[in-house]
């Protein structure tokens, strides 16, 4: 009976023992949060897109509290939000340029010919397991709409000719559409980077424009045009140096007979699809290549 009391008060003290040693720990090693994360993120989308940079909204309101980011740099959030948490943090909204989603491809269904026609399950990804999909230039647009499905901001629409239209205003710069495409057309750029090269073809020659009348021959007139050092030609293709974004102008564009570099202000694709190639592609429709 002693030794059984005896151990009933010994788990008793050593119960009590460690209840202290708990609460010491407890108060000791304790980490303060600083209570303004928790309002900055319930302010924010909670879409945890990564558009900032940071791997989710909270981790973004934690930095936000920090200093170590601008409000503005939630490009998801409304202005009136970005507002309200740079008045409640006491700084100035900020934030970095605005991003857009560009397609380094033009070629719908009223410019770029299609081989065959694909009937297995409805997504660019599958079509693209299938030969690459049916299309004529191995390199374009599917147009079967993964980038619409995938952008949780409706910012992605397709078009009348096949091709994905992102709306300038609503695109969050997210990259989701960068993610899901199989062929990827997509870039995120600065919404100052307005000189695009609307092809991804590794190819030259006029024997292109027989595939797809907007395609990048290579012939190299936009570099010799542009300013000195902006454009260079990779794999056939016009690359833009992004260091000399204040270089960029339209003249760069001038003589592309097929309008496949262009300059954007605001919306990449028009909503008429006649209106998607310039005047000096239009006398090309009806031909059966362009030579320059």
């Amino acid at each position: 009976m002693n030794e059984a009391l005896q151990a009933i008060g010994f788990m008793a003290a050593l119960t009590g023992i460690l209840a202290v040693v708990l609460a010491l720990a407890n108060k000791r090693l304790k980490v303060f949060e600083d209570p303004r994360i928790d309002a900055v993120a319930d302010l924010l989308p909670g879409n945890n897109c990564g558009a900032c940079g940071e791997p989710g909204c909270r981790a973004f309101a934690e930095k936000a509290v920090a200093g170590q980011v601008s409000p503005g740099d939630c490009t998801p959030s409304s202005l009136d939000i970005r507002e309200q948490i740079a008045n409640y943090l006491g700084v100035d909204v900020g934030g970095g340029e605005k991003r857009v989603a560009r397609l380094h491809c033009a070629g719908g269904s009223n410019v770029a010919i299609q081989l065959g026609e694909y009937q297995g399950h409805q997504s660019c990804r599958s079509a693209a397991a299938v030969g690459g999909g049916t299309k004529g230039c191995r390199y374009g647009c599917l147009g079967l709409a993964d980038c619409e499905v995938v952008c949780m901001f409706h910012a992605i629409k397709m078009g009348p000719t096949g091709l994905p239209v992102v709306d300038f205003d609503a695109c969050t710069a997210c990259g989701d559409c960068v993610d899901i495409c199989p062929k990827n057309l997509f870039e995120i750029v600065p919404a100052s980077h307005k000189l695009i090269v609307q092809c991804k073809s590794e190819l030259e020659g006029d024997e292109l424009l027989d595939l797809c009348k907007v395609a990048c021959t290579a012939c190299g007139k936009c570099v010799a045009d542009g300013a000195q050092g902006l454009l260079t030609m990779k794999n056939n293709i016009p690359v833009m140096d992004s260091d000399l974004l204040h270089l960029q102008a339209p003249e760069a564009t001038s003589r592309c007979a097929s309008g496949a570099i262009v300059w954007l202000e605001r919306e990449q694709f028009p909503v008429d699809p006649e209106e998607q190639v310039g005047s000096s592609q239009r006398l090309n429709l009806e031909r059966d290549h362009v030579v320059s």
